[in-house]
């Protein structure tokens, strides 16, 4: 958001997504069950980040979030030497070799292991373009946009932010992304 735009609860999403895609790793120490920290847990989570949480009472609301990302998979962590440990075994995982198969012809502006980064512009201009084109009013889903595109969600995700940030797109629950400016 521009400097001196005030804090308003309709952007906190957006800057909670932030906050996971520049993290190693997320640790939740208190969350009630409808928290702005397990946003931001579930965005590192759909993004292959480590999510850790420490347990609480079951009798204390306060708790009850932190609880539930125990109970669907986060990492239970009770003090640094825990959250060190898994940040360092999540480090120190190797992407396995590349098999002896070629990436298909329509993952190849965004395969497995392809930064955005390192597209070239017309690669880039391309995806924008795919992407617009199939981002309407309607909300859509960015796993059915990626399968659309032909394009990895990694890359989708990437473009996604850029164009949230230019305010040319709006996220929504559910995992959906809708088009708030028109080309014309």
């Amino acid at each position: 958001m521009p400097y001196g735009t005030k804090p308003a609860p309709r952007l906190f999403p957006s800057r909670n997504r932030i906050i996971a895609s520049l993290s190693k790793g997320v640790v939740v120490i208190e969350a009630a069950l409808r928290s702005g920290s397990l946003i931001t847990a579930r965005e590192a989570a759909d993004r292959g980040i480590e999510v850790m949480a420490l347990p609480g009472s079951p009798l204390d609301p306060r708790s009850q979030g932190t609880n539930g990302l125990i109970r669907d998979g986060a990492t239970l962590v009770q003090n640094i030497d825990d959250i060190l440990s898994v940040l360092s075994q999540a480090n120190s995982l190797e992407m396995p070799p590349p098999g002896p198969y070629q990436t298909p012809a329509h993952q190849s502006a965004g395969g497995a292991g392809v930064q955005s980064a390192s597209l070239s512009e017309k690669e880039r201009a391309d995806i924008y373009k795919k992407l617009l084109e199939n981002i309407a009013h309607d909300p859509i889903a960015v796993d059915e946009l990626c399968r659309w595109c032909h394009v990895s969600a990694d890359i989708v995700h990437s473009f996604l932010l850029e164009l949230e940030l230019a305010g040319q797109v709006q996220r929504h629950s559910g995992g959906r992304v809708s088009r708030l400016i028109s080309e014309d």
